[in-house]
């Protein structure tokens, strides 16, 4: 017997009751005593979280459902005290894939009976978001935003189709982007000194992947105690439209008006730009700050 569960499933999609829960829990409970809470709201969930008393948290659901369960345990100055389990059921998953998280729910369930707790890094901003997986900043909060109107039609297919659907209309954004302090702009991008550059887009990666599985930045590792930084400066007609198939091929990192850091500290300044954190579009942001937080949490892998 493992320590006793609570799984934590999205009361407000109508998950609770529907197979692949089912399939989970039937496993679970095979192994220890499990409780399931089904909750629609940050207020719902803080109220989970303050009523674990030693139950270990088990998040049955995708990115967004992970995202929310992380910040309720951070509110809750909880977020270190016990590995979180995770049973993959959205439609990106894209933490769960890096970790190398069974898809099918019952293999997910049983990975949380017998794996291992993996130490991960968070992203924080300054006015108190905490992100998990990675930030976007311009045509990636824009494919985001697209997406996310298509997705209960179209599935993960929505992720591909918002971003062609925002590469071919979104022309950039006037930003000015530092890591640890040094400014950071592709060699094609004309940086003003006191100004910022045109960009496509910014993206902030604790994890690789972005959107189901398209690999932003390989080699991020979520739990390498550094964050990966891709900028951008694709604005052009036919530069989006290069740009956009070389992400598809894994080769954008090779272009001249794109560049890849490493550091611990994010400042994004400049026009309003919207902003996707772990799937969740924040609009208008003019000034952001992100800093990494090596080793705040843990999730059960195999």
């Amino acid at each position: 017997m493992t320590a006793p569960l609570l799984v934590v499933v999205n009361g407000a999609a109508g998950s609770a009751d529907d197979g692949p829960v089912e399939a989970a829990l039937s496993v679970l409970r095979s192994g220890t005593d499990v409780e399931v809470a089904a909750t629609a709201s940050s207020d719902e969930l803080d109220d989970v979280v303050r009523s674990l008393d030693g139950r270990r948290p088990v998040v049955v659901g995708g990115d967004g459902s992970l995202h929310a369960v992380a910040a309720a345990l951070d509110r809750a100055g909880l977020l270190g005290a016990q590995p979180v389990g995770l049973i993959a059921c959205g439609t990106g998953n894209d933490l769960a894939r890096t970790l190398g998280l069974p898809l099918d729910p019952g293999d997910g369930a049983r990975v949380v009976l017998e794996g291992s707790p993996r130490p991960l890094d968070v992203l924080r901003e300054d006015g108190g978001l905490l992100v998990v997986n990675a930030v976007h900043a311009g045509v990636g909060a824009a494919a985001g935003r697209r997406a996310e109107r298509l997705k209960e039609l179209m599935g993960v297919v929505a992720y591909p189709v918002g971003a062609a659907l925002a590469g071919t209309v979104e022309r950039g954004w006037e930003l000015r982007v530092e890591v640890d302090g040094r400014p950071v702009a592709p060699p094609s991008g004309d940086w003003a000194a006191d100004g910022g550059t045109p960009l496509l887009m910014v993206g902030i990666c604790n994890g690789p992947t972005v959107g189901g599985g398209t690999a932003l930045v390989p080699d991020a590792d979520p739990g390498d105690g550094l964050v990966d930084v891709l900028v951008s400066a694709a604005t052009g007609p036919a530069e989006r439209v290069a740009f956009g198939a070389a992400l598809r091929s894994g080769r954008h990192g090779e272009r001249d008006d794109v560049v890849l850091v490493r550091g611990r500290e994010v400042v994004i300044t400049g026009e309003p730009v919207d902003v996707d954190a772990d799937g969740e579009v924040h609009e208008g942001w003019t000034a952001q700050t992100w800093r990494l937080d090596p080793a705040a949490w843990s999730i059960v892998a195999p």
